[in-house]
């Protein structure tokens, strides 16, 4: 198992990306923690982690909120020990045209999406720095590199954690602290559903290599592959994760 008693604190586990990642981790031998928002959802993702022989518990609650935050890394220390990953996952991302955009739909997309990870970063941090071991996985965006028409605040959040990947990792390397980013593409979930039509979806495929829709499995395992010691010799970097849409 390649994160046997390790514990993962995961954001915006209860659906999606993330909800494969607690998956995957779990039966990789991880204690998992859940942080999410949607309290039914993530205690559901929980429930099937336990009820399939694993670990995991699950807290509601916002991102941007540092006593949520605070409160499910002590409940992880407390019921398993340490906490030894965390992967930034949580996000939000409606479309708005710049000209219609008010100044409270970009706070609200760049609270969430670039502050909520500076959040759980600086409190994860205290935790692993005098132990000299910790992994973190920051989830972005393919549109960072490619651009999208009506997601100005999403990209440049999502952008964001890319400069925030880099420094960090220059910041905590001489604490064996390593810091990673993936920038998926469009990937088959509940959510996707609610903002791109079949159309849409249909033109993102055609101009993949690979012609296949991409799963969130798919980023799970590129999340466990910089979650264990296989990605030992990495930080500060982006890996796609896009079926071969954008190469850089």
């Amino acid at each position: 198992m390649l994160l046997k008693a390790k514990v993962a604190l995961i954001t915006g586990a209860g659906a999606g990306i993330g909800e494969a990642t607690a998956k995957l981790f779990a039966a990789e031998g991880a204690h998992i923690a859940i942080l999410d928002r949607d309290a039914g959802g993530a205690a559901s993702v929980a429930a099937a982690i336990r009820a399939a022989g694993g670990s995991a518990f699950a807290q509601a609650g916002d991102v941007r909120d540092v006593v949520a935050i605070s409160s499910t890394i002590d409940r992880a220390i407390a019921e398993y020990g340490s906490l030894d990953i965390l992967i930034n996952n949580a996000g939000i991302y409606p479309r708005c045209p710049i000209l219609t955009m008010t100044e409270e739909d970009w706070d609200e997309v760049l609270s969430v999406n670039l502050k909520g990870v500076f959040q759980c970063t600086r409190l994860a941090l205290p935790h692993m720095i005098p132990r000299r071991s910790g992994k973190i996985v920051n989830i972005s965006t393919v549109n960072f590199h490619l651009g999208a028409p009506n997601f100005s605040h999403y990209v440049a959040s999502k952008g964001g954690i890319i400069g925030f990947t880099r420094a960090l990792a220059r910041e905590l390397g001489e604490h064996n602290i390593h810091i990673n980013a993936i920038t998926p593409g469009a990937v088959q979930t509940e959510a996707e559903k609610r903002i791109a039509t079949q159309a849409q979806v249909d033109a993102i495929v055609v101009r993949q290599c690979l012609n296949r829709r991409i799963l969130p499995l798919d980023l799970a395992r590129v999340c466990l592959f910089l979650a264990s010691e296989l990605s030992d010799g990495m930080t500060g970097q982006t890996l796609n994760v896009d079926g071969g849409m954008a190469m850089y």
